[in-house]
């Protein structure tokens, strides 16, 4: 059984691990590489400045601004989003009331409310985006529209319009876009914890938050540490680039209070034209981004639980 087996594995591997050399680890030293030059991203000549970029970057205020939205996004959606899935899952699985011949179940129509939940998955974005843009427009949209109707007409926010508040707008379309999601994970998860830990543990007087922080989260905890990592990267990524970019004035405003670490490197490489200086923004934040996986994956180490 080990003749071949070193040939036979090497047989598999280099196929997929050539693939993944050329379109993701290539791509990564090229941006390494040009974030020591001023390549402009359309002429092909151009010449190596060393750390100057780097150095431009430490001095240059929208990318303090722009990381400080960042991190905000990294640091609370996660929080945000993995808590309202975990909440909602755990009442669609457990929080219902007890049936005939079970001492635990979900609600009813839990079905149901997955699917309601998860319906923003199959949603482009973008086409979030510019539902809640126009959900936002501070004349006609569907939120001022509703604080008229029920006669707070004094109350008539701008909201992506306001420096003070277009940032938590933006937020709160991501945790709407996503939440959904991890409901339904941690619902496929909750599924898999036998009744009996439930069971008996209501027989000893457990309430629901006990057997909530006492079972359910420490049964769940990979998935919640995978979920965390994901949600981290989802924030400081695409997702919020799409957002930040098709929802907010500017983009990025008003007055660069929405503007995030995507958002910049896009601003500089394709309407700025420094390609050079947009790379070194990205290696900045691979950086921002491996730290936070390190930092959840190292804090969210535990003994493994097998059921």
């Amino acid at each position: 059984m080990q003749h071949g087996k070193y040939g036979f594995i090497v047989g598999f591997l280099i196929c997929p691990l050539a693939i993944y050399t050329l379109f993701v680890v290539w791509p990564f030293l090229q941006s390494i590489y040009y974030s020591f030059t001023d390549w402009t991203g359309l002429s092909p000549e151009f010449s190596v400045v060393g750390l100057g970029n780097y150095s431009k970057m430490l001095r240059d205020d929208s990318f303090w601004s722009a990381l400080q939205h960042s991190v905000t996004f990294m640091l609370l959606l996660p929080v945000v989003v993995l808590g309202l899935a975990l909440f909602f899952a755990f009442m669609l699985n457990v929080g219902g009331r007890g049936r005939k011949g079970a001492a635990v179940s979900g609600v009813r129509g839990s079905a149901f409310y997955k699917i309601v939940y998860f319906f923003p998955q199959v949603l482009s974005i973008a086409i979030v985006a510019l539902v809640f843009q126009f959900a936002y427009n501070p004349n006609s949209g569907a939120l001022n529209s509703a604080l008229s109707a029920v006669g707070l007409d004094s109350v008539q926010p701008d909201w992506l319009g306001d420096p003070s508040l277009a940032l938590w707008c933006v937020m709160a379309v991501l945790v709407w876009a996503n939440v959904g999601f991890y409901v339904v994970l941690f619902s496929a998860g909750m599924a898999s914890i036998p009744k009996d830990f439930y069971e008996a543990a209501l027989l000893d007087g457990a309430n629901r938050v006990t057997t909530f922080f006492r079972i359910t989260l420490p049964l769940l905890w990979d998935t919640v540490q995978s979920g965390w990592v994901y949600m981290g990267i989802l924030a400081l990524g695409a997702e919020s680039f799409a957002v930040v970019q098709i929802m907010t004035v500017g983009p990025g405003g008003p007055a660069d209070s929405t503007n995030v670490l995507t958002l910049l490197v896009y601003q500089k490489a394709f309407v700025g034209g420094q390609a050079g200086y947009a790379t070194t923004i990205g290696v900045a934040l691979l950086l921002i981004t491996l730290a936070f996986a390190a930092v959840v994956m190292r804090l969210g180490r535990r003994e493994r639980l097998e059921y």
